[in-house]
């Protein structure tokens, strides 16, 4: 006999497994850029910091990178690969505590669904080695309206 009980815990049991294996689709797909390293390889190049965020989707603390107060002219870079992701002309204060950009490069980033909070967002990674880069919203300026959410940490900045 089914009961309630054996409901619920069949449930969670597969809600589980999907997890489990949407996140080994992602660790595959995360092989498939054209920039990929093994994990020895990404925390011998990482900060231990850097790597969370960067190869396992860490979220740094806000208003703790030094890049927030970047206002020179230049292009914020993957600190995973070295790719250039967004003009320092794109650059704002969002008030966040974290590095926003209201457009990236072409072809510097691709997106996905997360649902780490239990709500959709759109995640964003570099599109060379994959790396997670923070989040992008739908309330920032014009004239994208976009609020690209970036981790400090998760960025280079080279001066133009």
């Amino acid at each position: 006999m089914m009961t309630r009980r054996h409901l619920l815990l069949n449930g969670a049991l597969c809600g589980v497994a999907a997890l489990a294996f949407w996140r080994l689709g992602v660790e595959d797909a995360e092989a498939a850029y054209p920039f990929a390293l093994t994990d020895t390889q990404w925390r011998s190049r990482l900060s231990p910091l850097a790597y969370q965020v960067l190869r396992k989707h860490a979220t740094e603390r806000p208003f703790t990178s030094p890049l927030n107060k970047e206002h020179r002219a230049g292009t914020f870079k993957c600190a995973g690969c070295a790719h250039p992701l967004f003009a320092s002309k794109t650059k704002f204060d969002s008030g966040t505590g974290w590095p926003s950009f209201w457009a990236s490069l072409p072809r510097a980033v691709g997106t996905s669904r997360d649902f780490a909070l239990g709500y959709p967002r759109t995640e964003v990674h570099c599109a060379r080695c994959g790396g997670h880069l923070g989040h992008v919203f739908d309330d920032g300026p014009q004239p994208t309206g976009k609020r690209y959410c970036m981790n400090g940490v998760a960025l280079s900045f080279a001066a133009a």
